[in-house]
């Protein structure tokens, strides 16, 4: 990420603003650029060793992700009328109250139901 020769020309004030800025502390003596410039170098590599240790942010559970797929499943797909009504909405047009609370209703299960999905797709990878 760093590079030591692009450290090195820093002073300790802007080492320790880039410190701050990705919230590392430096190893050792604040008071010694070489503390600063070693947390700078090392953190990307730590950060992916502790994540291949499971320490950390970690990737939920098998049984979570099928769960999270039993749930999109469960919600079915809208029926054409139901697509033309969520299509028509997300274009701005709104039916009048009560049925207006029913019509919000559907337009956020349907919007659940893509960022369900969005997360499935992300964290499939």
């Amino acid at each position: 990420m760093f590079t030591r020769s692009e450290l090195e020309i820093k002073t300790i004030k802007e080492l320790h603003d880039l410190c701050l800025r990705y919230g590392i502390k430096p190893t050792g003596n604040k008071g010694y650029k070489t503390s600063w410039i070693t947390s700078l170098m090392v953190f990307p590599q730590m950060a992916l060793s502790q994540f291949e240790a499971g320490k950390g942010l970690k990737p939920p559970a098998f049984a979570f992700m099928q769960a999270l797929s039993n749930a999109i499943d469960e919600m079915n797909s809208p029926t054409d009328e139901q697509a033309a009504l969520i299509k028509i909405s997300l274009e701005g047009r709104r039916m009048q109250s009560p049925a207006r609370w029913k019509q919000e209703k559907l337009i956020n299960l349907y919007k659940a139901k893509q960022k369900l999905e969005e997360v499935m797709s992300l964290l499939g990878d």
